[in-house]
């Protein structure tokens, strides 16, 4: 009962033939140059990308539910010319041959939308979401019990190579506090070097726990340690995934679970870049995502528009030097907004200044000067941040200073004078970035960031169920976010390219 050809029931407009168009056009190079020749010939590259492509434009991302339509489905059928690579051909595909060239493929796509007219690359919103890992969500390291536990494990260790070295077995109470400054490695020299001659058995005892229990266990804080980096957790069946709290929280309770920063740039409803995180927080992540952009594209982006949560020194001055536009919201946006900060006279930017000898310095509420005191430097995830700091002379008889000085105390803090530190730096980029937002371009600025980015995530989630990834590992989980990115971008480009057929064919008619 099947027709003759099996194109003759899928329509002129099917996603499936925008699929096998852009395929057909793509350089796939890259992919060729995974395989080896030899042996048993392969199934053809260029046609399982065309089925994968396919396949996360529906959501479909089971190798067995692909490789079942592959004999049931009449546009799988056609798409592949009826070819059936079983799943564990698909899967070998889609984890290894592409594993190289997934961004090379989406780059392509992009440039090829660039090319008809759909984005610009010139500015892009940017914002990110937590997704759940393939993990199990209880099998959790924490940094705060590695480190309290090591730091009983090395007490225990002292103590025993205290009564080691004195030769006197003293009791089994650990020092309060630990002076051992011991690695695992420095530790297996001390046991090699200790005699075990003229020793007694309660002693031979002691040094056999050292190397078979304290050592091994000392060891594995430290592997610990070394996997979590600079994060605070990890799960031991994903290493690289880190407990966030969720906002899918079916428990009820706030529990944590191991997840990644999944992060978008999206231009006219298309993801320009993904990116993927394991960092609990969004400071971290916008310019990876903007060095990406650089990179793929050029340095051709003019603006950025992104939520508070990207809003730090570092992101702002990066944004400052590549002349990018910041339109990035501050995390005291609506505080702004009141009363109380306007008239918060303890506040640098509620008093006026004065400039004597080429040197800033401001005048308070009472009217005293607070002079340049001093510059001080602080560095915070491998960043420097500078501070100037002034100060009054003399804030005694001032009728304001309980308003003043923070947590004043009438007796304690009599003879205390106001001092304040200012990052000058920082406060400048802040009032620039406000300017920007406050404009009316910033204010519809803000309001197509949260309709484009909000409005991928929700379909992700809510309408195509993605919640959580089917890999485990950094690199297999943006393989597969990136697909998946593929697929929308291609549905979309379908829906705006037969919704302009449609309007044109209706004014003609």
């Amino acid at each position: 009962l099947f027709p003759s050809r099996l194109d003759e029931n899928i329509s002129s407009d099917a996603p499936v033939r925008l699929v096998n168009r852009i395929v057909d056009e793509l350089d796939i190079s890259p992919l060729l140059s995974t395989y080896k020749g030899g042996g048993c010939p392969a199934y053809y590259p260029r046609m399982l990308l065309k089925v994968l492509f396919f396949a996360y434009l529906n959501n479909v991302y089971s190798c067995r539910k692909i490789a079942r339509l592959l004999q049931e489905n009449i546009l799988y059928m056609w798409l592949s010319g009826k070819s059936t690579p079983d799943f564990r051909t698909i899967n070998d595909f889609r984890s290894k041959r592409l594993k190289s060239c997934i961004h090379s493929l989406f780059t392509q796509i992009v440039l090829m939308l660039v090319d008809l007219g759909y984005i610009s690359l010139e500015k892009q919103y940017i914002d990110g979401t937590k997704m759940e890992s393939a993990a199990n969500r209880y099998t959790f390291v924490w940094r705060k019990s590695v480190e309290k536990y090591k730091e009983r494990l090395k007490k225990k260790i002292q103590c025993i190579l205290s009564q080691i070295d004195e030769g006197i077995l003293c009791d089994n109470h650990a020092p309060e506090e630990s002076t051992l400054s011991i690695d695992s490695r420095a530790l297996k020299e001390k046991i090699d070097a200790i005699n075990l001659e003229n020793r007694s058995k309660r002693e031979l005892r002691q040094i056999k726990k050292l190397n078979e229990e304290y050592l091994p266990k000392l060891q594995e804080y430290e592997k610990h340690l070394e996997t979590m980096d600079e994060r605070n957790s990890y799960s031991k069946t994903d290493l690289e995934a880190t407990f966030m709290r969720m906002k899918e929280d079916h428990m009820l309770n706030g529990q944590l679970k191991p997840a990644y920063n999944v992060q978008i740039a999206v231009e006219n409803y298309y993801i320009v870049h993904g990116y993927v995180s394991s960092d609990r927080t969004d400071y971290n992540t916008l310019i990876p995502v903007l060095e990406k952009h650089k990179t793929a594209f050029g340095s051709i982006l003019e603006e950025v528009t992104a939520d508070s949560g990207y809003c730090s020194e570092k992101n702002l001055l990066y944004l400052k030097r590549n002349e990018i536009s910041s339109y990035i919201k501050l995390q005291d946006h609506e505080k702004r907004k009141t009363r109380a900060y306007s008239e918060d006279i303890s506040k640098y930017y509620n008093m006026r200044t004065g400039i004597f000898e080429d040197e800033q310095f401001y005048i308070c509420h009472d009217g005293r000067e607070l002079r340049h005191l001093r510059t001080e430097s602080k560095e915070q995830d491998g960043y420097t941040q500078t501070f100037e700091v002034y100060g009054c002379a003399d804030c005694s008889g001032c009728e304001h200073k309980a308003r003043c000085l923070y947590k004043y105390d009438a007796e304690k803090d009599a003879e205390k004078n106001k001092v304040m530190k200012i990052n000058e730096q920082w406060e400048e980029l802040k009032e620039r970035s406000h300017a920007n937002i406050q404009s009316e371009r910033g204010i519809l600025k803000r309001q197509t960031h949260s309709i484009q980015t909000e409005g991928h995530f929700g379909d992700i989630k809510e309408n195509e169920n993605f919640r959580r990834f089917n890999y485990r590992s950094a690199d297999k989980v943006y393989k597969e976010f990136m697909l998946y990115a593929i697929g929308r971008n291609i549905n979309k480009y379908h829906r705006f390219l037969y919704e302009k057929l449609r309007k044109f064919e209706g004014k003609t008619a």
